[in-house]
């Protein structure tokens, strides 16, 4: 309320003071310039909206608007800033397609296998953590305190008919001691899960797949090695995660893969340092041919050649082109010329190999009397063997049913170094020659592993020549790029 002061002026007459006329009129003129500004600027029913209002953003000194998202104005302002915000992104990343840090992490389930990977059922499973885990049955879930270890039975009323789900406290991780890998009592970060099989318990572990691999490279590649060549093996071994990804490997426990050489070994060795860098330095990355992820197989050594699909009786197409024979050889020639397992040599008795045939293929041929090798594929890689024996003969197809065939206990094989090992399962290669002797057969090969894809140890002896891993990989898998993966 506006106080009117009343003056006295000569003559006894109360005038209104000319201060306060002044100060009335100046009200009247601000309702009527505020009237007409309200006006033009269309709040009533004629007018558009207040399109852009600007709050300072201190996280990056700019500008952020809040727009309606209908406003052709507003779409356009956004992209502008969208766009600048991912120039700034690119630039603060040295440059890199996408902002890894902000890419989504998507989640691998992995099958723990039994001790010597021998089986997928568990007899029992003892789980501790030292920062404590939490467990969830159905509706029910309950706490055990940190360092104090928990214990399931096969025969266990609460995984009859449930899923036990267990994580560590704090982001840590949950060790079991029931299952014994190389460097001990395994560890895993993420949740492991615990259910019911046909003869025990079946163990997955449910976690991001940037941090499975953490977990992988070092066991599937020496940290030793060259950064380049674990930066090689990160981005293969991501590939092949997300192709794995894509259905289960084992439907009924909904599990991707499993923990063992059948896709990639995991969790048989501790994370390692340089490890952990070259799957961070490569976060997201996968191969690529053709828009589809690569499916990007990897094996220890080669003989200086690699070989295709053919190898496993699968023909080569527009698909799988980029799985070709490659002469893994530099200027100074074969890049693995002199490691171990690039030639090597096996003395096998008649009577040995004999014994051995009958139990691979379940046949009895008797005394094997000559092992011809009857058809090779790219590289040089024997597709087929026909084995003579007394009582029959026998013919065997595909790199790794020969190398099973004529692989088994009992016999040595012999390394370029001078190295002598048993023999396993599988023959080193499938990139071999046979000699017949009076009482043995001589099989000269070279290599080891299936051949197909990535030689790790020439990835790694193409890294110390100075080769950068897109390089490598765009070497081993021709046609194919290093790019962002969409998980």
């Amino acid at each position: 309320m506006v106080r009117v002061k009343w003056m006295k002026r000569r003559g006894g007459r109360s005038l209104l003071s000319f201060r306060y006329i002044l100060y009335c009129a100046g009200i009247w003129l601000h309702l009527l310039v505020m009237t007409g500004m309200l006006a033009g600027l269309g709040c009533g029913p004629g007018g558009a909206k207040s399109s852009f209002e600007v709050e300072k953003n201190d996280a990056d000194g700019g500008f952020m608007g809040k727009e309606p998202w209908g406003s052709e104005r507003g779409e356009k302002e956004r992209w502008k800033r969208e766009r600048s915000d991912v120039k700034g992104k690119k630039k603060a990343n040295g440059g890199n397609k996408q902002n890894k840090e902000t890419k989504k992490d998507p989640v691998i389930r992995v099958l723990l296998m039994t001790n010597g990977y021998q089986g997928i059922q568990h007899s029992r499973a003892e789980l501790v953590s030292s920062e404590g885990m939490v467990l969830e049955s159905g509706e029910e879930r309950w706490q055990v305190e940190g360092g104090q270890s928990w214990t399931i039975t096969s025969g266990d009323e609460r995984v009859k008919d449930k899923i036990v789900r267990v994580w560590a406290k704090d982001g840590g991780e949950i060790t079991v001691n029931s299952i014994d890998r190389a460097y001990g009592k395994p560890s895993y970060e993420g949740t492991v899960e615990i259910r019911c099989g046909t003869n025990g318990l079946i163990l997955i572990n449910e976690l991001p797949v940037e941090r499975y691999l953490c977990k992988v490279v070092p066991s599937e590649m020496p940290p030793s090695y060259e950064l380049e060549a674990l930066k090689v093996q990160a981005v293969c071994a991501r590939s092949y995660a997300y192709r794995q990804m894509a259905s289960y490997g084992y439907p009924e426990y909904e599990a991707h893969v499993d923990d063992s050489t059948a896709y990639q070994v995991y969790g048989n060795s501790q994370p390692q340092e340089r490890s952990t860098q070259a799957v961070n330095a490569t976060c997201g990355e996968v191969v690529m041919y053709h828009g589809q992820i690569a499916t990007t197989y990897y094996y220890s050594t080669s003989c200086g050649e690699t070989t295709s699909l053919e190898a496993w009786g699968t023909p080569v197409n527009d698909e799988n082109g980029y799985l070709q024979a490659v002469e893994v050889s530099g200027k100074v020639g074969d890049y693995e010329k002199d490691l171990p397992w690039y030639r090597w040599e096996a003395a096998i008795p008649v009577q040995t190999l004999s014994t051995l045939v009958e139990q691979n293929l379940g046949k009895g041929l008797g005394m094997i009397r000559d092992i011809q090798v009857t058809k090779k594929g790219p590289g040089g890689v024997v597709l087929q063997i026909k084995l003579i024996g007394e009582n029959g003969d026998a013919t065997v197809d595909t790199e790794n049913k020969i190398r099973a065939a004529l692989g088994g206990n009992g016999y040595e094989i012999k390394k370029q170094d001078g190295g002598v090992v048993p023999s396993s399962k599988l023959l080193p290669s499938a990139f071999f020659t046979v000699e017949k002797g009076a009482d043995i057969f001589l099989i000269k090969g070279g290599g080891y592993g299936h051949g197909i894809g990535m030689s790790q140890n020439g990835a790694n002896e193409m890294a110390k020549e100075g080769r950068s891993y897109e390089e490598i990989v765009e070497f081993f898998f021709r046609g194919a790029k290093v790019q962002m993966g969409t998980g």
